[in-house]
């Protein structure tokens, strides 16, 4: 670690929306944070995957998608400035004294006596389908996310899979689209029960195919204009399509966190349910990358973990003081970084 590392409290690594409501909890003691993530936009799987695609279970907000529930945390943690470091990702972890050095692919250096782990399921990637140049056709008509729905509008849209994505934005995406065909391998589905139901209805109402096979092949000039479905009944058909979106799940990597010395289980990290402390003094473990009995991987189970963790990582973080808390509308720090109050 170089003299210009950069000095914290706390290293988060991390930006989506629990790393990010973590700054906010841990800012509400007074405690500086720089967050670290290797996507190049703040959000995590929420703006990666489902930026337009509504969420249902966030505590007082019916009904949101990944892209506000994002915006909205950004500027909860607005007022204690964190510094963000996009488009890298965390390499290697060095402990000296009582303060742990974080170096990244891009050579930044942070040091900081806290780092919390909020990197969701770690690194991932689309699984590609085996389909011989399908790697020519991505972007170019082959999407393994949806960042603008209204990108899909008044195209030919071909989706592939049958898990939760797959269905999800078969219903959301039918009503933009000028023809909408869902193919998969075999008739049942391991989407919500729910999901199934409607897709199954606007199949009998004709307005979306339904073709039981696999992707085989995909065909046009520099952009794609055809895929071809082998039929598990024989034979196979081609369609006219503008865009296929295959979703066959991800590959998760936890990439270098995975030789930091955690204790993992099935590639989380195990924390104490108490404190959310990993085994490693000063480093914590909060939202999906974390694991204990009884854990729940949602989101607001991930807001409760970062306000537990930041009450048990302040003494680290500042052995000599007096740790402050109370209720927002008391907090004396929130009101002064936000200029209102006494």
């Amino acid at each position: 670690m170089t003299e210009n590392a950069l000095s914290t409290d706390a290293i988060i690594i991390g930006a989506g929306p629990v790393g990010l409501f973590s700054v906010f909890e841990l800012g509400l003691l007074g405690l500086r944070c720089h967050v670290i993530d290797n996507l190049d936009r703040p959000g995590g799987q929420c703006t990666q995957l489902y930026p337009e695609k509504p969420i249902f279970d966030i505590p007082s907000r019916p009904r949101c998608t990944g892209q506000e529930l994002s915006d909205d945390l950004m500027a909860q943690a607005a007022p204690f400035d964190p510094v963000l470091h996009f488009s890298q990702q965390a390499e290697s972890l060095i402990r000296t004294g009582d303060r742990w050095h974080v170096a990244t692919t891009t050579g930044t250096e942070i040091s900081a006596p806290l780092v919390i782990i909020a990197a969701g399921a770690g690194s991932f990637v689309p699984k590609r389908p085996p389909l011989p140049g399908v790697e020519t056709y991505e972007d170019k008509g082959v999407f393994y996310a949806v960042r603008r729905m209204e990108d899909f509008r008044d195209k030919r849209i071909v989706i592939a899979g049958g898990g939760d994505s797959a269905l999800d934005w078969v219903l959301n995406l039918h009503p933009l689209a000028a023809s909408m065909t869902l193919v998969h391998r075999r008739d049942e589905f391991r989407a919500a029960a729910h999901s199934v139901a409607r897709m199954r209805d606007l199949v009998a109402q004709g307005d979306i195919r339904l073709l039981t096979g696999t992707v085989a092949a995909l065909g046009g000039n520099g952009h794609l204009d055809q895929v071809t479905v082998a039929l598990k009944a024989g034979g196979k058909e081609q369609l006219i399509a503008d865009a296929l979106l295959p979703f066959f799940g991800l590959k998760i990597n936890l990439g270098p966190l995975a030789d930091w010395g955690f204790t993992l289980d099935h590639n989380r990290i195990v924390v104490d349910p108490a404190t959310f402390e990993t085994g490693l003094p000063g480093i914590f473990a909060v939202g999906d990358i974390c694991t204990y009995p009884g854990k729940i991987k949602l989101i607001l189970s991930g807001f409760h973990e970062a306000a537990v963790m930041a009450h048990n990582a302040f003494p680290v973080a500042r052995p000599n003081e007096k740790m402050v808390t109370g209720y927002t509308t008391t907090n004396t720090e929130l009101q002064r970084r936000l200029g209102i109050g006494a």
